[in-house]
């Protein structure tokens, strides 16, 4: 028996019908859920959630004109769904839209009997582990995977609905603001397979310390299958103790990989340079990922552990690894009228802000570049931290040593304070924001021959600073912008 029919749905997430389907009206074969009408595929049952942004019950028109199967409703007052011109479809109503969302998704991975489902967690990581998952795996397995960064309570269950059961893997990436959001996420994949990429100091506004965040990201454990397998960094004393009484309720085995000699995948002879990064798992094999920057060889490493765990062969592993594209956003090399970008601007932390400045100072190396320039902005909902982590950026900034550094928002002059410190003669310029007209100021500055760091938190928008740089087409002299130089 199929999955996919209104009653399941209505079984499945608890509803009550508030228009029944009409029988005698054509109907479509549904498929998959959507919370968005401007991107929803015939078929889909539509989710009227309410966000920050948005109101979904006054897309529901929408969705169905755009040929949505079913349709999903929470709020009390929401009366009929459909006028003369939309087409005929069930509606349902329960009471928490978002939650029905998450019930449907553990519903149907239920029905799952030769999936292969794997979540992917850790502070920093996350999207290249699950890309480079892809890639590797797809060379020889039919599966599908998270896209972008569907990682919350919206994007996940999303994910699981819109695979297949005939599909051998399901790659979803899983995270988390605040204690307690990844439980419920994991309880929903039941994942067969676990990975932990990193543990570091991530959104310590909602986690309070480092002790939180391992916690926090241990929880992914809890709700692994049992006889499952959880895949995490060895270099981590916090999470490995945090793992073992979860892992031995759940009937759970660990499998572990860092540098150090206690872990089980032990990578060492990390290589990095700008045609990607080499590494030699326990001093036997070795790997090349197309990917720039010495912490991807943990990640990965990571995906060697899960690849083997679903059968692939050395050559197979070796060959999608070589062959790996990068996550946008994700020190993404570009090039823009003789400037060459790195471009992380996805997303910041300190480990990952530390990292992309290691990454940035070997690959710029190159004599071609006649400065190095490195754009740093807020790492933000990092709480009271905050003050202390950008002044350790900072400090590590002036160890680089570049031509020029760029520090956006106000919580980077503690950066700039300690980045003077330790280097007096540093060339250092400080500004609020890289939007509109400071982003095009900031692009003004750079000159042909520069290679160009761009680093900060979502928030941050630094990649506004190469858009604005294409936008231009700059060849000519600096137009320099009202910045405050110190």
């Amino acid at each position: 028996m199929t999955f996919w029919t209104p009653e399941n749905v209505r079984s499945a997430i608890g509803g009550a019908w508030l228009q029944r389907p009409d029988a005698s009206s054509p109907g479509v074969d549904l498929f998959g859920a959507s919370a968005d009408s401007r991107t929803l595929s015939k078929g889909q049952v539509f989710f009227a959630l309410r966000t920050d942004k948005a109101d979904g019950h006054a897309f529901v028109r929408d969705a169905l004109l755009r040929g949505a199967g079913l349709v999903v409703v929470d709020r009390p007052d929401f009366g009929s769904a459909t006028d003369p011109s939309a087409p005929a479809r069930g509606v349902l109503r329960v009471p928490d839209a978002r939650a029905a969302l998450l019930r449907l998704a553990a519903a149907y991975r239920r029905t799952f009997e030769a999936t292969r489902v794997i979540a992917v967690g850790g502070s920093n990581g996350k999207t290249t582990t699950v890309r480079l998952l892809e890639q590797v795996l797809g060379r020889c397995l039919r599966g599908f995977a998270s896209p972008k960064s569907f990682n919350n309570d919206i994007g996940v269950p999303l994910t699981v609905l819109a695979s297949r059961r005939t599909d051998q893997f399901l790659i979803c990436e899983v995270g988390t603001n605040a204690p307690g959001e990844l439980r419920p996420l994991t309880e929903t994949l039941a994942p067969d397979i676990g990975v932990i990429t990193s543990i570091g100091r991530e959104h310590l506004e909602g986690f309070g310390s480092l002790e939180g965040v391992v916690r926090e990201e241990a929880s992914l454990a809890a709700g692994l299958r049992e006889g499952g397998v959880l895949v995490y960094t060895s270099d981590s004393p916090e999470l490995r103790d945090a793992l073992r009484p979860l892992l031995a309720a759940q009937r759970a085995s660990g499998l572990t990989f860092g540098g150090g000699a206690e872990a089980d995948l032990r990578v060492s002879a990390v290589s990095a340079g700008a045609a990607g990064t080499t590494f030699t798992l326990n001093q036997r094999e070795q790997f090349r990922v197309g990917l720039l920057g010495r912490h991807n060889a943990l990640n990965a490493a990571a995906v060697v552990a899960v690849a083997r765990r679903l059968g692939l062969s050395h050559e197979d592993i070796a060959t999608g690894l070589g062959a790996a594209a990068g996550a946008p956003m994700r020190l993404e090399p570009a090039e823009s009228s003789g400037v060459w970008f790195l471009n992380d601007a996805y997303n910041a932390n300190p480990e990952s802000v530390l990292a992309s400045l290691t990454t940035f100072a070997e690959v710029s190396a190159d004599a071609r570049f006649r400065r190095r320039v490195v754009v740093l902005g807020d790492m933000l909902e990092q709480g009271d931290a905050a003050p202390r982590v950008h002044a350790e950026i900072g400090a590590a900034l002036a160890r680089t040593s570049p031509d020029l550094a760029i520090l956006v928002g106000p919580f980077m002059h503690h950066a700039a304070e300690a980045a003077r410190a330790v280097l007096p003669g540093l060339a250092i310029v400080t500004i609020a924001s890289a939007r509109g007209e400071d982003a095009a100021g900031l692009a003004s500055m750079l000159r042909p021959g520069d290679a160009v760091l761009l680093k900060g938190s979502r928030g941050m928008a630094l990649e506004n600073v190469l858009a604005a740089h294409r936008a231009a087409g700059l060849t000519s002299e600096p137009r320099p912008p009202a910045l405050h130089h110190t």
